[in-house]
């Protein structure tokens, strides 16, 4: 059950090309975001469609993967955790984040 503790799956589609960066040790880091929709009818009967945004990031393998296969508007499943971070601007503002450290990628599609 601990398995389940943090643990987010999602299947959307890229908002736009990954953000590939290569640190000094080589190692990747792509960042990307990905679209889910769910569709409702409202009081009157129309269908209203509700988008919401995911911040994902993969390293290593998953970010050569990303880099290679993944482009703006391919629909993929992710899975991975949650992870909130804070970060200070320029300006001395703090920012707060939450991302979703993928585990797991599968491309679906075309």
């Amino acid at each position: 059950m601990n398995s389940l503790r943090n643990k987010v799956q999602l299947i959307g589609n890229l908002g736009n090309d990954p953000e590939i960066i290569t640190l000094e040790n080589g190692a990747k880091l792509a960042k990307f975001s990905i679209a889910t929709n769910e569709s409702y009818k409202n009081a009157k009967g129309e269908k209203v469609t509700d988008t919401q945004w995911h911040n994902i990031v993969a390293w290593g393998k998953l970010a050569e993967i990303t880099e290679d296969f993944l482009s703006k508007g391919k629909e993929v499943m992710i899975e991975g955790k949650l992870i909130n971070r804070s970060y200070e601007t320029n300006e001395g503002e703090k920012r707060y984040i939450t991302e979703i450290k993928c585990n797991e990628l599968l491309m679906l599609g075309k």
